[in-house]
């Protein structure tokens, strides 16, 4: 099956022959369905703080920065944003030139309302002599959307989102990239006086952000009084995975084996690779303008100082232990901190001698530590806060997403219906140990979390192999403490329509 093309094609990619059957073979096996013990709520897994409790923890926070400490904010931005404009794009294929449903509609309506309509216009009237409001009243829809989408155009339907244009501020108009420089100035700064902020992007665009980089940052440099160290990466070839066709035979391209991207888990690898102490997660789409930033804000330093609090308990506990000075009341008060605080449990521990049980702890509370945050489940798709079975016969909290549950289990279905909290992936983690060493993050990858998703190449089903995601079981073996955040501190854009939202729209 494999002849002397694939392989030089595969040591090109960094994949060995060995990963290859690997692959394969979880194509024949699956993925096993992960066991529930409960949805985290607020009862236990998703704490809630007053108003005094986060005043401290925004204290440590402010504390931890003053101090030499290597902070990140690390943002994934290497994904086009052709499914932002999927109804535009069925617009443009299909048999009727006027806008029919509400989606159609309220875009065409609201045009002028959009941060991108004065650079649409424009190039409107470069390419059609005709303003962007004027093709409309012309009834020249399809044309303005081609402008738009189309390479010709504004090739929005083949860019990242970081690049498309989110906000206006008056005559500025800002990209969503620059929205997490200004973020990242706002809770990242580092008392050296520098905010590091790390985008992973894709091979065919980073030109396009290094572009901006030179164009715009200085502005917000001079702003915020700050130095920005601005990094890239790309998702890396090796985490590319197999495609197959319905009967698990490998799928060919030109005479070429056809590889994926195997997803955002595939960034656990670009996570690894940084040098900071603490990692601010969030996504490229989750932005407001200036005046809802306050919120934002307050809840991710809120997040960075439960996360720094914790640790710094984990820290204490694991030099105790490890000196072999400590008393068995010690020991059961660290066991209630990894049963309460960090929500892991084994009911097998009230059999262990205290040696074992040590041995326990220690594993326990030596491992990354994240700290999410929790928006209340309002019937947004994706995953949310679960407890869920290790295979060392724990339960923690874990973010789960549907394909990972049983659907014919009742029980488990029951569960993650009753789910009360939504995961807006905003996190904030430490990546190093209490002696100072990097943690190595693949070593806390779950490999059975990840799925199989249903593609299509030029029209033919092909099956896909996706891995665990990153905040799912690329982080299973982590420490993870859920808290609760308002909604208001949750605004992505999936739809170009998103835009239109009050969130996004100036004050």
């Amino acid at each position: 099956m494999i002849n002397t093309s694939d392989k030089a094609f595969l040591q090109k990619k960094g994949i060995t022959s060995e990963q290859l059957s690997k692959q394969l073979d979880r194509f024949k096996r699956g993925f096993p369905f992960l066991k529930i013990h409960a949805a985290a709520s607020t009862e236990f897994g998703v704490f809630q703080f007053s108003t005094s409790q986060i005043q401290y923890y925004l204290e440590q926070w402010e504390k931890y920065v003053s101090n030499k400490h290597q902070i990140v904010k690390f943002v994934p931005a290497s994904g086009a944003a052709s499914r932002m404009f999927k109804a535009l794009f069925n617009f443009l294929d299909s048999d009727y030139v006027e806008p029919k449903t509400e989606f159609e509609k309220q875009f065409f309506s609201c045009l002028t309302h959009f941060a991108f309509y004065p650079e649409l216009n424009s190039k409107c009237k470069s390419i059609l002599s005709k303003t962007a409001t004027e093709l409309v009243e012309n009834k020249k829809y399809k044309e303005l959307v081609r402008i738009l989408l189309c390479e010709e155009g504004l090739n929005y339907g083949q860019l990242p989102k970081g690049l498309l244009l989110f906000h206006q501020y008056g005559e500025d108009i800002r990209t969503a990239f620059e929205e997490h420089l200004v973020e990242g100035a706002l809770y990242a700064k580092q008392a050296d006086g520098t905010a590091h902020i790390h985008f992973t992007v894709s091979k065919e665009h980073i030109e396009l952000f290094k572009a901006l980089v030179q164009e715009q940052v200085p502005q917000y440099e001079q702003k915020y009084r700050l130095k920005y160290n601005i990094s890239f990466s790309e998702q890396k070839e090796y985490t590319d995975t197999l495609a197959v066709d319905v009967d698990n035979v490998p799928i060919r391209l030109n005479g070429q084996l056809l590889f994926r991207p195997g997803g955002h888990g595939a960034l656990i690898e670009n996570l690894n690779d940084l040098s900071e102490e603490i990692v601010f997660i969030k996504n490229i789409d989750n932005v407001v303008p200036d005046y809802l930033k306050a919120e934002t804000v307050r809840y991710k330093k809120l997040l960075a100082g439960v996360l720094v609090y914790v640790q710094k308990q984990i820290f204490s506990y694991l030099e105790l232990l490890n000196s072999g000075k400590y008393t068995h009341e010690q020991v059961i008060d660290i066991l209630y901190f990894v049963q309460r605080q960090l929500c892991c449990k084994n009911p097998q521990t009230k059999f262990l001698e205290d040696a074992e049980l040590v041995l326990y702890l220690i594993r326990k509370l030596n491992r990354p530590i994240r700290v999410c945050g929790m928006v209340q489940n309002v019937g947004e798709p994706g995953g949310g806060p679960f407890l869920a079975y290790n295979p060392d016969g724990t339960y923690s909290p874990q973010i789960l997403e549907s394909s990972q549950i049983d659907m014919t289990n009742e029980a488990s279905v029951k569960m993650f219906q009753e789910g009360t909290h939504f995961n807006p992936v905003d996190l904030v983690c430490g990546l190093y140990d209490y002696q100072g060493n990097k943690f190595n993050l693949p070593d806390y990858v779950d490999p059975e979390t990840g799925f199989i998703s249903s593609k299509s190449q030029n029209g033919k089903a092909l099956k896909a192999l996706e891995l665990p995601g990153l905040w799912n079981g690329a982080m299973s073996d982590w420490n993870t403490i859920f808290v609760e955040v308002p909604l208001s501190t949750f605004n992505p854009v999936k739809t170009v329509n998103d835009l239109l939202r009050k969130e996004h729209q100036p004050a």
